[in-house]
C-alpha cells in the first residue's frame, strides 16, 4: 500500500532534520553547557527533538486522508502537539514561568480530550468503571503527567527516545498479534521519527532532544493510549505496563522529593537513571539496560493482557514491583551525596 511508504519517509526526514537542526544550533550557539544539575560533561547543541514534531506531525494528514487513522485522532494530535512542542521550544530558547507552562500543558490536554471524548471505561480486576467527569479530569492529570515525566526523564544520552521506540515497537508487535491492524501506523510512525532523531542521540549525544521533544512525546504517547482504550479497555494497561521503566522512575522521585519539601519545578537529577548512569560513569548502559527491561520483562507481560486476556490491573502490579525495587535500588529521588 502506497500509505506504507510514509514510515519510511518519516524517517528519514526525521534524520535529515536533526542533523539541520544541530547545525543550526551550533550556528547560533544554542548549546546546553554542563552545571551541577547536569548529567552530561560537555557543551551539547540542544532541539532536535523539533525534527520529532515536524516529521510525525507532517504525516498525520497523509495518514488520515488516506484511512490510516481517524480525522478526530489527527485533529487531537495535531492541535495538542503543536501547541506543547511549541511551549517547549519557546522555553528552550528563553524562560517560561511554571505556571504558566503548566497551565499550557492542560490546555493542551483539554484541547486533545474534546477530540477523543475524555477517558472510556476503565477494567478493573473484573469491574468495569465508568468514571464520568471525574475520568476526563483523571485523564487530563494522567497526560500532563505523561508530559512532565517524559521531561524528567530526558536526563541522559538515548535514553526517551530508545523508551519511545520501545514502547511504540512494542504496541505495534501486540496490535499486529492480537487484531488491531487499525491502530498501528500512528505508533509506527512515531517510532520512525524518533529513529531519525535517535541517530544523533544516541550515546555519546551529538545533539539533544530539548524540552520541544520530550514533552511532545509524552503527551503523544498518553493521547494514542488514551484512544486505543477507546477502542479495547484492556489496551490501556498495555501502555502504562509498556511505559512503566519511565512511569515508576518518574513517579517515585516526584514523591519523595515532594515528602521532602522540593520545589520539585527545579532541575535536579535525583532520578534513579540518573544516580545509576553516575555510578558506572557511562549513559549508554543505563540506555541499553532501559531497552532490555521493556522487551524482556514489559513487552511478555504486556502480551499476557493483550493476547491472553490477564488481568491488566494484576499484571501492572507484577510488571511494576521489580521497577520499584530497581528504583529504590538505584536511590530515586534521594538528595545526591556530597
Amino acid at each position: 500500500m502506497a500509505i506504507l511508504l510514509v514510515v519510511p519517509v518519516v524517517f528519514v526526514v526525521s534524520l535529515i532534520l536533526t542533523g539541520g537542526l544541530r547545525r543550526y544550533a551550533l550556528a547560533r550557539s544554542l548549546m546546553d553547557v554542563p552545571n551541577a544539575r547536569s548529567s552530561h560533561s560537555v557543551p551539547t547543541p540542544r532541539g532536535g527533538g523539533v525534527a520529532i514534531v515536524l516529521g510525525f506531525l507532517s504525516a498525520l494528514p497523509i495518514l488520515a486522508f488516506y484511512g490510516g487513522l481517524s480525522w478526530t485522532l489527527a485533529w487531537a494530535l495535531l492541535g495538542t502537539g503543536t501547541g506543547i512542542a511549541l511551549l517547549g521550544f519557546l522555553d528552550d530558547h528563553g524562560h517560561i514561568s511554571a505556571r504558566w507552562r503548566l497551565l499550557g500543558h492542560f490546555l493542551g490536554a483539554a484541547w486533545a480530550l474534546w477530540w477523543l471524548g475524555g477517558l472510556p471505561s476503565v477494567e478493573l480486576f473484573g469491574f468495569v468503571l465508568k468514571l464520568g467527569w471525574l475520568g476526563h479530569v483523571l485523564a487530563a492529570f494522567y497526560l500532563v503527567w505523561m508530559l512532565n515525566l517524559f521531561n524528567f526523564m530526558d536526563g541522559i544520552d538515548g535514553i526517551a527516545s530508545v523508551e519511545a521506540i520501545c514502547v511504540c515497537l512494542g504496541v505495534c508487535l501486540l496490535y499486529w498479534l492480537a487484531g488491531f491492524d487499525s491502530l498501528i501506523l500512528a505508533p509506527l510512525v512515531l517510532a520512525m521519527a524518533v529513529a531519525g532523531f535517535l541517530y544523533w542521540n544516541f550515546p555519546p549525544a551529538r545533539i539533544f532532544m530539548g524540552d520541544a521533544g520530550s514533552g511532545f512525546l509524552g503527551i503523544t504517547l498518553g493521547l494514542l493510549s488514551l484512544q486505543a482504550a477507546w477502542v479495547s479497555p484492556k489496551l490501556l494497561w498495555v501502555w502504562l505496563i509498556l511505559m512503566g521503566v519511565f512511569i515508576v522512575d518518574a513517579t517515585v522521585t516526584l514523591l519523595r522529593r515532594l515528602i521532602r519539601g522540593d520545589k520539585v519545578y527545579e532541575a535536579h537529577r535525583s532520578h534513579a537513571y540518573q544516580f545509576a548512569s553516575r555510578q558506572y560513569g557511562r549513559h549508554l548502559p543505563v540506555t541499553l539496560v532501559v531497552a532490555a527491561i521493556n522487551i524482556f520483562w514489559l513487552l511478555p507481560l504486556a502480551g499476557c493482557v493483550a493476547l491472553w486476556g490477564m488481568d491488566g490491573g494484576l499484571a501492572l502490579m507484577l510488571a511494576y514491583l521489580p521497577l520499584l525495587v530497581l528504583a529504590i535500588r538505584f536511590h530515586a529521588g534521594e538528595l545526591e551525596k556530597a
